[in-house]
């Protein structure tokens, strides 16, 4: 059935149809049917064209006069989204986008991980997108030389990684392409088919291998060496991902001080762990012991389903009202070659394709240590992303498509999920001390991201009290040696961690910083509701509002 069909829902429908057909790897993320034999047009001309239907479709939503309170929010919703969306087009940082962890490049590539491979009529479907590869990398490559010519292009480190990963995916590295390596999987389909999937693969992989030239031979030497963006870019990034119009340096002094605090508590749970321990004795000590080891990929892709099968499981009906849509989550082992780490992807509208929690590890990793994943799984799954996204998807009698399926804003729902895997703590899912140092490691994690991030990127100095190279100025360097020292994570994924900050400014401080709003917009709920409040009731009326800005989330709970 879903919303009545009043000016700005509609509006909002048919801006999300409209930039499915303009944006088709967009329209498989979001399950929007059609478009699926396509890619999208990376070009100058594909960015305006999007940019176009944006600023058209802002512009009537804008003029447009609410016909009801979800007409409201959807309004705030939608101008607040769609004019950053312009703003960064403006400045041409769409068209000239190239990070380690989500630009095109990783775009292309991992739309595959998406598409159905169940029959025949899927592995064609795969087979002719696959074939337009090498026209869709001349396009993007296009649109990074035409931005470098107005002088925005992202730093050298960033090139070259990508150009790394680049290697990875077309097989230069030894082993099969990405390509090669997903065709493979096709099984027993006719001859024809056959070479068409594997002619495709070839030509992919070598348009891969191209553009891993391209960015080597002919970006790299107008690429700046310097990873800082500046306050003014970064403000607007750090509004893009927050929906929030912060003051960097009092959020930056607050992660000093969030830090110091979970590091504090981390030294008395690695006393307990064993007395006298350092945090990176306690976490050598829980990586050797066999009740937190799982060997092997398939094995560590089974622990994951369990655990998250045991979360919906416990958690529906007590804590939470989640729908039997929702409880179908997939979890899976991502295909090597993209940064370490963890993400989610969410379902379609009509749920045809479940929600996935996707764990990217490197392809020679056979140990894992549970005690440092039991709350990546809650942050990932339920109550985590899963929940929240899922059930924004499923309120299609409130919300429009836009709402439900395009708007993502990292703060409300990074925010979300560090908030998810602190309340399982609440919840008493963290009692063991190994799996609560883990957790507690996540958030010094989010609140060092917040200091190093935002510390980086606006080259600011490092306060006294906290006994880290006091009254320097943050670099890359400085980053890296404070995430490997004073953090228990693994040092590979330490390494990637700094690429992704400073190639994806202002996204990392989104989690602590969203969290930090979640908690407190609970805190005045329940000061304003008394003896009343009712924590179930509180999370299903926020996750019904679906994704928006943490400034308009903080609005629509004040008056909730």
């Amino acid at each position: 059935m879903g919303v009545d069909h009043n000016e700005v829902h509609a509006i909002s429908d048919r801006f999300v149809d409209e930039l499915a057909a303009l944006d088709p790897i967009s329209a498989t993320y979001l399950g929007v049917p059609g478009g699926e034999e396509e890619l999208t047009d990376y070009s100058p001309g594909g960015h305006r064209a999007r940019a176009e239907l944006a600023r058209s479709s802002y512009e009537a939503v804008r003029a447009a006069e609410p016909s009801d309170e979800s007409e409201r929010v959807a309004k705030a919703v939608f101008t607040e989204r769609v004019g950053l969306d312009l703003e960064l087009h403006d400045i041409g940082a769409d068209m000239s986008a190239l990070n380690v962890i989500a630009s095109p490049v990783q775009e292309l590539r991992q739309v595959f991980d998406l598409m159905p491979t169940e029959t025949a009529e899927d592995w064609r479907t795969i087979a002719r997108r696959l074939a337009k590869m090498p026209a869709a990398v001349l396009g993007l490559r296009a649109g990074l030389t035409a931005a470098a010519a107005e002088g925005d292009v992202s730093a050298q480190r960033q090139v070259r990684k990508v150009a790394e990963q680049c290697d990875t995916w077309s097989g230069r590295g030894g082993d099969r392409s990405f390509f090669a390596s997903m065709v493979e999987r096709a099984g027993d389909v006719d001859d024809s088919l056959r070479r068409e999937l594997d002619t495709a693969a070839e030509s992919a992989a070598e348009a891969y291998a191209g553009l891993a030239d391209y960015l080597r031979e002919e970006l790299l030497p107008r690429a700046p060496e310097k990873d800082a963006v500046g306050e003014e870019r970064y403000r607007l990034w750090s509004r893009f991902f927050t929906g929030a119009d912060l003051d960097l340096q009092e959020a930056y002094e607050w992660g000093w001080q969030e830090f110091a605090e979970i590091e504090a508590e981390m030294k008395r749970v690695a006393e307990r762990i064993k007395p006298g321990a350092t945090l990176a004795e306690a976490a050598e000590l829980l990586d050797n012991d066999p009740r937190y080891v799982v060997r092997g990929q398939a094995e560590f892709a089974e622990w994951m389903q369990r655990l998250s099968d045991g979360a919906l499981a416990d958690l529906r009906g007590t804590h939470f009202d989640i729908p039997d849509a929702l409880m179908n989550l997939e979890c899976k082992i991502a295909p090597p070659g993209g940064g370490v780490g963890a993400y989610y992807t969410g379902p379609t509208d009509d749920f045809s394709r479940p929600g996935r929690m996707w764990w990217s590890v490197p392809a020679d990793r056979r140990d894992f240590p549970t005690w440092r994943e039991v709350s990546t799984v809650y942050h990932e799954g339920v109550p985590g992303h899963h929940l929240q996204v899922a059930t924004a998807v499923h309120e299609s009698e409130r919300l429009n498509k836009f709402q439900r399926l395009a708007c993502f804003v990292s703060g409300h729902g990074e925010g979300w999920a560090l908030y998810a895997e602190r309340l399982m703590r609440e919840l008493g899912y963290l009692s063991d001390d190994g799996d609560l140092l883990g957790m507690l490691n996540d958030q010094l994690l989010r609140a060092a991201r917040v200091v190093v991030d935002i510390g980086m990127h606006l080259e600011l100095e490092i306060p006294s009290g906290f006994g880290f190279h006091e009254g320097e100025r943050w670099t890359p360097e400085l980053g890296l040696e404070f995430m490997l020292d004073r953090t228990i994570t693994d040092p590979a994924w330490v390494r990637d961690e700094i690429d992704r900050y400073l190639g994806w400014p202002g996204q990392a401080p989104s989690y602590k910083l969203g969290e930090r709003l979640w908690r407190q917009a609970r805190d005045e709920v329940r000061a304003r509701q008394g003896s009343a409040f009712d924590p179930k009731v509180f999370h299903t009326n926020a996750l019904r509002m679906g994704s928006m800005g943490l400034d308009t989330l903080r609005e629509q709970l004040a008056v909730g």
